[in-house]
């Protein structure tokens, strides 16, 4: 059920478009995005079926055309990280949900963009990019979230064939949990462990169709935030050799080169709430009359509103130069990924915290913009590699120069 929003005080603002990073490819992307996602904005009351319907919108739009290639249906010839940026910061303005739909479909078919077959490629990622396909990444495990080379989900090697050497299907057992669009999703990359000694170095990427005997995706996750997440067991799942993802034991490179292409979407999500809290912010201290003036005339008020767009704009130059820099072909940027994911949400957390602060009462009750923020940003700091391994990656890099 949806049921309309009051729509924000004000539209985003574009300013930043101006900046050197973008091009005019993705201006003409803003300009189309913005009033479309300002039009869509709803109050989602089921995150399932919310997120469904969000899918086959954003698919309807043409947005979810950025999250594949265009040999197989999408916008641009490659993924390009600037778009990704700047179609979650928009979404995540006006809906987190909007946002986590459009993430989902490019993290869940990003290993298959990396690393697919051509058939894999073909059967999968236009049903993608026109929203008729939900996809799903599952990595994350009761005891192996930060630390993946604790996988415990294995495949082995279950009918091979005597006379080519070849292997013709694994089976997979294990449990995956706080996967994003479990329960929703058409199909899943699951990462599993083909070599259970081999660490990081043992674990493949297999693409496991919902609808395939052994897989229950049916616990769903109650989490603070209205996101569809489920916990997936795997029981004798059976899958054809064709359903390998890339090679064979490189399946932790591929999760991490998909992470590194998303990460600095992640910072554009929590941007995107971050200016959605400001203009929320800034709206009702304009309005709110107390004392013989608004809100808006007390000097501590102002310097809550100037804090609180200096860690705007400083989460915004990291997310925008992380995007850039992999755009642009240079080396790797997982310490500039890792610096703009850690900023935006941390920052993010504090705008919000302190944009709810200021709504006083009304910061609290529940339907109001910026208690739902509140909720909708927590995970963030979690997700994709949580604050604390942001700090390792960063740290790391920096000694190593």
């Amino acid at each position: 059920m949806h049921v309309a929003t009051p729509p924000a005080p004000c539209p985003p603002s574009t300013a930043h478009l101006a900046l050197p990073f973008f091009d005019d490819a993705h201006r003409a992307l803003a300009k189309g995005l913005v009033p479309w996602a300002a039009a869509q904005e709803v109050d989602e009351t089921d995150d399932r079926a919310a997120c469904r319907d969000w899918v086959k919108r954003l698919g309807a739009g043409g947005w979810l055309r950025y999250c594949v290639p265009a040999a197989h249906g999408g916008a641009l010839p490659a993924l390009d990280s600037r778009a990704l940026v700047l179609l979650r910061e928009t979404l995540a303005y006006h809906s987190p949900l909007a946002d986590f739909a459009f993430a989902m479909q490019g993290l869940g078919s990003g290993a298959i963009t990396l690393a697919g077959s051509p058939a894999q490629q073909a059967h999968y990622l236009q049903g993608v990019a026109r929203g008729e396909l939900i996809a799903a990444f599952a990595l994350s495990e009761p005891e192996a979230g930060s630390d993946v080379g604790a996988m415990q989900t294995i495949a082995i090697n279950a009918y091979p064939s005597s006379a080519s050497g070849q292997k013709d299907s694994y089976s997979l057992t294990g449990t995956k949990t706080w996967i994003s669009n479990g329960g929703i999703a058409d199909f899943y990359c699951v990462f599993a462990k083909t070599d259970p000694a081999g660490g990081t170095r043992g674990i493949s990427a297999f693409i496991v169709d919902a609808n395939t005997p052994g897989l229950d995706a049916s616990r769903h996750i109650h989490v603070m935030a209205p996101h569809p997440l489920a916990t997936l067991q795997f029981t004798n799942c059976s899958v054809p050799a064709t359903a390998l993802l890339g090679d064979e034991n490189g399946g932790f490179k591929l999760a991490m080169r998909t992470l590194d292409i998303f990460r600095a979407s992640v910072a554009a999500a929590a941007l995107g709430m971050a200016r959605r809290a400001l203009a929320e912010a800034v709206h009702h201290a304009r309005q709110r009359r107390m004392f013989g003036q608004t809100l808006a005339d007390f000097q501590l008020t102002q310097a809550k509103i100037g804090e609180m767009a200096a860690l705007v704009d400083s989460a915004a130059l990291l997310t925008y130069r992380a995007a850039w820099l992999r755009d642009t072909g240079q080396a790797r940027v997982t310490a500039e990924a890792a610096m703009a994911k850690m900023t935006a949400t941390e920052n993010a957390q504090r705008v919000i915290d302190m944009a709810l602060q200021l709504h006083g009462g009304r910061g609290v009750e529940v339907g109001s913009k910026v208690e739902s923020l509140y909720r909708d940003i927590r995970s963030l700091r979690i997700y994709e590699g949580a604050t604390e391994v942001q700090q390792l990656i960063i740290g790391k890099a920096v000694l190593q120069e």
